[in-house]
C-alpha cells in the first residue's frame, strides 16, 4: 500500500439559485383569471444555434497513411510487432520502422533510468508547481505539496501513468530535468534504439518518438528489472490522500482482467500518438514481446492484443516451434506491411 499526503482533485459543481415567491391571499383564483390563463400565448422559443462537432485531430500515423496498409488481422493499430523474447524471432510485423510519438510508453525509459541511477528509493520527493502539465493541461490527484518516496513515485508512474510523478522523478535526478533527459537518450543509444528521441520524462510531448523495433528492445531490457515488472503489473493500489483512501488502478485492462500472464507492460495515449501498448507476455510457454502503436478507439489496443493472441494460438506459434505431433513447424512470420 502506498501512503501519500495530498488532496484529490474534484470536479467543481454549481447550484442554481432560486427566488422567493410573494405571499398569497389564500383565495382561489376567479374563473375569469383561470380562463384568461388558458388562452395565454406561449412565450416565444429562443432557438439555439446548431453546434458543429469539431473533428478529432489526426494522429501522426493517420497523417502518414499507415492505417491504409493492408492488414489481414484488421488491427486498429497502425504499427504492430510481436517478437520472441528469447530468440528475437519476429512473428508479426506491421509498419515496424515507422517513427511515431509514443506518449506514456516514455515512462518505461524514465523508470529504467531512475532505477539504474542508483538514487535512494526511500528518499522523500515533493510534487511542486513545476510538475504541472503545461503541454496538454491534464490534471492529477497529486497536488503540489504531495510528498512521497521515490519508490512510490515510480510505482504510480508505471501503474497509473501519473505524469506529475514521472516529472518529479526526472526533476529530482542529479543535474535536474536536463541531465535526466540526456540520460534517457544516452540509454536509448546504448540499447541500439537509433529511431528514438526523448525531450521530457512523461510522454506528454509528441516529440518523444520511437519505432516498434526500438521499443521491443526497451521492453526486453526493462523486463530484466524485478521492480519494474512488479510496479507495472500491479492491478490496484489504495493510497492515502489527506484523510481519504483513494484507489489508483492500472491503466492496462489486460492486467486487471487477469486473463493474461504479463511480465511487464506500459500503456500510452496522447492525440498525436493514438492508443499505445507495449508488454511482455507468456503464451503457452513462449515469452513474447508485443508492441502496438497508434491504435484508434479507446479499447482498440486491447482488442488488437486479443486478436493477435488468437492468431498466434490458431497458427501454433505459441508452442515453441513444434506441432501437436512433435514434428518441426515451418518458421511462421506474418509481415503485414511497411511504412510509406
Amino acid at each position: 500500500m502506498l501512503a501519500l499526503a495530498s488532496q484529490g482533485a474534484h470536479a467543481a459543481s454549481s447550484t442554481a439559485g432560486s427566488k422567493g415567491v410573494g405571499k398569497t391571499s389564500g383565495k382561489a383564483p376567479t374563473k375569469a383569471v383561470a380562463k384568461n390563463a388558458r388562452k395565454a400565448k406561449p412565450a416565444s422559443v429562443v432557438r439555439k444555434a446548431a453546434v458543429v462537432a469539431t473533428p478529432a485531430s489526426p494522429t501522426f500515423g493517420q497523417m502518414y497513411g499507415l492505417h491504409a496498409v493492408d492488414d489481414p488481422l484488421d488491427l486498429k493499430s497502425s504499427v504492430a510487432l510481436v517478437m520472441d523474447q528469447d530468440t528475437n524471432e519476429i512473428l508479426l510485423s506491421k509498419n515496424t520502422q515507422a517513427v511515431l510519438p509514443i506518449a506514456s510508453i516514455t515512462k518505461l525509459m524514465t523508470a529504467l533510468v531512475v532505477v539504474e541511477g542508483g538514487q535512494a528509493l526511500d528518499e522523500k520527493i515533493t510534487i511542486t508547481e513545476d510538475d504541472r502539465d503545461t503541454e496538454k493541461g491534464t490534471g492529477s490527484r497529486l497536488a503540489p505539496g504531495t510528498t512521497l518516496t521515490r519508490s512510490e513515485m515510480l510505482h504510480l508512474a508505471l501503474m497509473s501513468s501519473e505524469n506529475r510523478a514521472a516529472n518529479a522523478l526526472g526533476r529530482n535526478y542529479p543535474g535536474g530535468l536536463t541531465a535526466f533527459v540526456a540520460a534517457m537518450n544516452q540509454k536509448a543509444q546504448a540499447l541500439g534504439m537509433t529511431d528514438t528521441h526523448y525531450v521530457e520524462p512523461t510522454g506528454l510531448s509528441s516529440r518523444n518518438q520511437s519505432s516498434a523495433k526500438d521499443l521491443a528492445a526497451l521492453v526486453k531490457v526493462a523486463h530484466e528489472v524485478p521492480l519494474l515488472r512488479e510496479y507495472s503489473t500491479t492491478r490496484d493500489a489504495t493510497v492515502a490522500l489527506g484523510r481519504r483512501q483513494v484507489a489508483f488502478h492500472n491503466t492496462n485492462g489486460l492486467v486487471r482482467s487477469g486473463s493474461w500472464d504479463i511480465g511487464i507492460q506500459k500503456t500510452g495515449f496522447i492525440n498525436e500518438a493514438g492508443r499505445c501498448l507495449v508488454m511482455q507476455a507468456s503464451l503457452a510457454g513462449r515469452k513474447l514481446i508485443m508492441v502496438l502503436l497508434d491504435s484508434t478507439g479507446k479499447y482498440s489496443r486491447i482488442g488488437d492484443a486479443e486478436r493477435i493472441r488468437k492468431w498466434l494460438t490458431n497458427n501454433g506459434l505459441t508452442n515453441t516451434g513444434l506441432s501437436s505431433t512433435g514434428s518441426p513447424q515451418p518458421q511462421a512470420q506474418m509481415t503485414l506491411g511497411k511504412a510509406g
